[in-house]
Order: C-alpha cells, then sequence, then structure tokens
C-alpha cells in the first residue's frame, strides 16, 4: 500500500527529545514543525497558531477514519489558543483536540502512546 504523503519514518514512535528548534525521534532529527501520525511522522510547515488552519491539518484530516482519537496540539513555548474553525473540523472528524504548550504535549503524547492510545500530535517547534 502505498502512503499518500511521504513521512521521515513510518508508524508510531516516542518523541524522544525537543528543543533548539527541533525534535528527536526514531534515532533521527528534524528542526522545525512536526505531525506525528499514525501513518508516521513528517515535516509540518506550521511555524505559529496563526499559522494553524484547517488546511494545515489535512494530513491529520486524511488519515484513516478511527485512526485519532486525539490530537494534541503543542503550541510553543506557552499555550496559546486554537481558533474555533480548526476546532471544528476536527470534532467533525471525529477527533478530540486538546492544546498545550509543546513540552507537555510531547509529554502527554508519550504517556498516551505508550498506553497504545490512538493519539497524533502536531507539535510547533521551541527554540
Amino acid at each position: 500500500m502505498t502512503q499518500k504523503y511521504d513521512a521521515f519514518v513510518p508508524g508510531i514512535h516516542e518523541i524522544e527529545g525537543f528543543g533548539a528548534g527541533g525534535f528527536r525521534f526514531a534515532d533521527m532529527s528534524h528542526r522545525g514543525s512536526l505531525l506525528v501520525l499514525p501513518s508516521g511522522i513528517c515535516a509540518w510547515d506550521v511555524v505559529t497558531t496563526a499559522d494553524l488552519t484547517p488546511q494545515s491539518l489535512q494530513r491529520i484530516l486524511d488519515e484513516p477514519k478511527g485512526s485519532i482519537e486525539l490530537l494534541l496540539i503543542g503550541t510553543g513555548e506557552f499555550l496559546l489558543p486554537i481558533r474555533a474553525d480548526v476546532r471544528a473540523a476536527l470534532k467533525e472528524a471525529g477527533i478530540g483536540v486538546d492544546a498545550m504548550a509543546s513540552a507537555h504535549a510531547i509529554a502527554t503524547y508519550n504517556i498516551l502512546f505508550a498506553e497504545k492510545r490512538r493519539v497524533a500530535a502536531a507539535l510547533l517547534a521551541v527554540s
């Protein structure tokens, strides 16, 4: 089966570290924001919460129905609000959403990952 999007690494992986504008996962590192999906971890071109739109989350919405029960949105260094249209698009897709600072989103993601929950993360990089 062919993936619709290229991923740095296919499959679900724990986030091993973050900082200096990037993330470590699967013995790899990436500078910039990330989408952590059931199908793999891929680069995300969103830099601030102002760039966060339903369209910027299309890769999440394209995942198979039911494969994500909760999306954690890491908003960078601090918790920032998520637009109502973003929340509505996720709700329509049957995906719960919880926004928090990226450090907390990573910690929560790793716990839920260890519990084998159907979780995804949209993580803004932290300097």
